[in-house]
């Protein structure tokens, strides 16, 4: 089954948590949450926008969440100004990940001066470096490893196998996928005499509240300092974050992007999958960068950037609209060119024969 079963709720109790208006009948029973495509006759499902009124009109769901009203739509309704946040946040309520607190598991390996605090839920084979800190209600997955002088504070959930090296610290409320590696050295070498030598990586990680990192994730730390994910910033799978980085309040970073050293992000940025940023550039609040885009240059805040190297959204869709007809284009400039290089030997002939001296006449003697 498709959908996601809750305990059953009437539309009018839904409406008291997200509030909305409600059209049709506020007794209808709500038994599931569920996509408009897998939805059932007890089912929740939400239209997000007009483009999707074809799809909620051949959904079997029981009630939709819609951003008005929809009266194509013969099924009670729940008028809400964002379908889509409001959905969200009902699933939040109805359907919580719940981490119940289970306490230390025997296997669980200790160092010195370890602090936990209450209610957690530690699983077996996880490990605790010396004059680590871990704040209430953390939940610690199996194969997690901590380094010594590490700070987790309240309500983490850190997966499977996440490993927080020495020295970096965590918020409260992050939640960190299986298989991230947080504090790894960042990759510094000097080359000498046909050698590279290694730069101690000497600082930390900061990972402010309510972050989310995905699996397989990895942040560096730092040369000297800190490199810093702040408050509410999200970061999908397979995201590298090199050393000393920067990443800005509640900023989106999908898969497969790469921030090269010392970058700076502002607030709210978002980079689309594999984009790339080298090293010692600063990107502005409100900047979306396209997916696969090459960013080799600073970028002022609030603008729109693709392509690589990174240029105005505008320009690259012009120019992307351009490569499908180069093949012709450049066909035509060839023609261009031979017919240019036929008028201009015309115009030598012609030049030439204008500077010949006229033949002067024979005199008969």
């Amino acid at each position: 089954m498709a959908s996601h079963r809750i305990s059953p709720i009437s539309l009018a109790d839904i409406q008291k948590l997200i509030d909305g208006e409600v059209i049709g009948s506020p007794n209808v029973i709500i038994a599931g949450i569920s996509s408009l495509e897998d939805a059932e006759q007890d089912d929740l499902s939400y239209a997000v926008s007009d483009h999707v009124l074809k799809a909620a009109l051949a959904s079997k769901a029981g009630a939709f969440i819609v951003g008005r009203r929809l009266p194509e739509l013969n099924k009670p309704q729940l008028v809400v100004a964002h379908p889509a946040y409001a959905f969200a946040r009902l699933a939040q309520i109805l359907c919580p990940k719940l981490h119940p607190a289970t306490g230390i598991a025997a296997q669980v390996i200790r160092g010195l001066d370890v602090e936990i605090g209450a209610d957690v839920s530690i699983s077996p084979f996880v490990t605790l470096g010396d004059r680590t800190k871990i704040g209430a209600r953390v939940t610690l997955y199996p194969g997690v490893f901590v380094g010594s002088d590490c700070a987790i504070e309240e309500d983490c959930v850190l997966y499977p196998n996440v490993v927080v090296c020495e020295g970096c610290l965590i918020g409260a409320r992050v939640i960190i996928h299986s298989g991230t590696v947080i504090g790894s050295d960042g990759f510094a070498y000097v080359q000498h005499q046909g050698r590279n030598e290694k730069v101690p990586q000497l600082g930390g990680v900061t990972i402010e509240d309510d972050v989310e990192l995905g699996a397989n994730v990895t942040v560096d730390r730092a040369t000297f300092g800190q490199t810093i994910i702040k408050r509410g910033t999200k970061v999908d799978n397979l995201v590298q974050i090199a050393h000393n980085v920067t990443v800005g309040e509640d900023s989106i970073l999908v898969a497969q992007v790469g921030i090269a050293g010392s970058t700076r992000l502002g607030h709210h940025v978002m980079i689309g999958g594999q984009a790339g940023l080298t090293d010692h550039v600063e990107v502005g609040d409100h900047v979306m960068v396209a997916a696969q885009s090459g960013v080799n240059r600073s970028l002022e805040a609030n603008q729109i950037v693709a392509g690589a190297p990174v240029m105005p959204h505008e320009t690259f869709l012009r120019s992307q609209a351009v490569i499908p007809r180069l093949p012709e284009l450049r066909q035509r400039l060839r023609e261009l060119e031979k017919r240019v290089a036929v008028l201009e030997s015309k115009g030598k002939s012609r030049h030439r024969q204008a500077k010949r001296p006229a033949k002067r006449p024979k005199i008969k003697g």
